[in-house]
C-alpha cells in the first residue's frame, strides 16, 4: 500500500514525487518512458520555482550548470528598440537557462537518493479507479500487469495525458494561428547570456543562451513546418535578422504548433491532475513546466496534511482557485507573448516597437513587465 502513485517522470512528476518522499510518504512514480528524455525542450526556470527548487535542495546545482540571464533585449530591422532587466528578485535575480534534459537528471537523482525504488520506468498506466478510501491503478509493463494502490493519485503526464480524457472528457483546447521552428546552435551572436527578441516584420525570432556555448532558435512561422531542417531554420534566421547560424552545428530541432487547455478542476476525488496535463498552456514565454512545479509546491503541505488524518476540503478549494487563476494568467500572458511576434507591415512594425519602446522606458511599467515575464 502506497501512500501516493505520481504518474509521470517528467520534471512536474519528478519534483513532485521528491517534496512527498522528503516528508517521509511512501511514494512510486510510474512512467512509459525505459528512460529519460532525450530532448531538451523546456529550459527557463523563473524565479518563483527557482525558490521552491531552493527549498527541496536541488537549485543550487541547477544554477551551477545553468546559464544566468539577467536581462532581455529587443531588436527590430537590425536596431536596437529595448531592453528588460529581470534582476529585481533578491534571490534570483536572473531567468535560469538549463536544458530540460539536465533539469530531469537532477531530479531523478535527488528522488533516488531519498528513495532508490521511487521510479518504476516502462510502466503504461492504463485506468485509474478511484474507490473511495484508495486508489487502485492499473498498469502493464514488459513484466507483464501491474496493479499499485495507493490513498492519492497525482496525474503529472505532461499535455499529451492519458489519463484526462477519463477525469476531465470533453474539455476543448483552444488553437492559435501560430506555428514555429526551434533549434540549438553554437553560439556567435555576441550576445552573451542575454535573451534576444527580433521584433520583424516577417514575423518574431527568438533566441536564449544556453550552456556550452550553445543558443536556441525559435522562429515563428505562417505555417507548421513540414520537412524543415536545419538549413530551414537558419536560412529563415539569417534573412530576418542578419545572424548566420551553421546548421553543421545543430543539436535539436522541433517544430510545433500551439493550443491551450484549462481544466475547470484539477481535483477529482483522490486524484489530482498537475501541471501541463491539469492547464496546457503556449510554450512562448517558457511557463508552463514553471506552472507545474508551483502547483506541486502548493500541493505537497495539503496531501501531507491529508495523508495524516486531517480534513483538507477547504484547502483544496483554496488550492485549485488559486493554481487556477496562475494557469489563467499565464494563459493570456503566453498570449500576448505570441501575439507580440505575429507579422505586421513595416510601417505597422515601426510605430508598433515606438510604442514598446517608449513604454519600457517607464520604470513602473518596465517593474510590471518585468514580474508578467518572471512569474514573479
Amino acid at each position: 500500500m502506497l501512500d501516493v502513485v505520481v504518474v509521470g517522470a517528467g520534471p512536474v512528476g519528478l519534483f513532485m514525487g521528491l517534496l512527498l518522499l522528503q516528508r517521509g510518504h511512501r511514494v512510486r512514480i510510474l512512467e512509459r518512458r525505459t528512460g529519460r528524455g532525450t530532448r531538451s525542450r523546456a529550459i527557463g526556470i523563473h524565479p518563483p520555482a527557482l525558490a521552491e527548487l531552493e527549498r527541496a535542495g536541488v537549485a543550487q546545482e541547477l544554477v551551477r550548470a545553468g546559464v544566468h540571464i539577467t536581462r532581455g533585449v529587443a531588436y527590430s530591422q537590425r536596431r536596437k528598440v529595448a531592453e528588460l532587466p529581470f534582476s529585481s528578485d533578491p534571490a534570483f535575480p536572473f531567468i535560469l537557462a538549463v536544458p530540460q534534459t539536465v533539469t530531469e537528471k537532477v531530479l531523478e537523482d535527488a528522488v533516488l537518493e531519498v528513495d532508490e525504488a521511487a521510479i518504476a520506468r516502462g510502466v503504461n498506466v492504463l485506468e485509474v479507479c478511484d474507490d473511495g478510501p484508495n486508489v487502485r491503478v492499473r498498469a502493464a509493463s514488459s513484466a507483464g500487469s501491474q496493479e499499485f494502490t495507493a490513498h492519492l493519485v497525482i496525474v503529472a503526464d505532461g499535455a499529451h495525458s492519458s489519463l484526462r480524457c477519463r477525469f476531465a472528457p470533453n474539455v476543448p483546447s483552444n488553437s492559435y494561428p501560430d506555428a514555429y521552428l526551434m533549434g540549438d546552435f553554437p553560439d556567435s551572436t555576441g550576445h552573451g547570456a542575454d535573451a534576444v527578441l527580433y521584433l520583424e516584420p516577417a514575423g518574431i525570432v527568438e533566441s536564449f543562451p544556453l550552456p556550452g556555448g550553445v543558443r536556441r532558435w525559435v522562429v515563428r512561422l505562417g505555417a507548421p513546418a513540414t520537412g524543415a531542417t536545419a538549413d530551414t531554420l537558419a536560412g529563415l534566421v539569417e534573412s530576418r535578422t542578419g545572424e548566420v547560424l551553421e546548421p553543421a552545428g545543430n543539436t535539436m530541432l522541433s517544430a510545433f504548433e500551439v493550443q491551450s487547455r484549462l481544466l475547470p478542476r484539477m481535483v477529482h476525488g483522490r486524484v489530482v491532475m498537475l501541471g501541463d496535463a491539469a492547464h496546457e498552456i503556449s510554450p512562448i514565454g517558457g511557463q508552463g513546466m514553471n506552472l507545474g512545479w508551483l502547483d506541486a509546491a502548493a500541493l505537497s503541505p495539503i496531501i501531507d496534511a491529508s495523508l495524516a488524518g486531517t480534513d483538507v476540503g477547504a484547502l483544496l478549494q483554496d488550492f485549485e482557485k488559486t493554481r487556477r487563476k496562475a494557469a489563467v494568467r499565464a494563459s493570456r500572458q503566453a498570449g500576448l507573448n505570441m501575439a507580440l511576434g505575429r507579422p505586421l507591415p513595416p510601417a505597422a512594425m515601426t510605430v508598433r516597437n515606438r510604442l514598446f519602446a517608449g513604454l519600457l522606458g517607464m520604470p513602473g511599467v518596465t517593474q510590471l513587465v518585468e514580474r508578467r515575464f518572471t512569474m514573479r
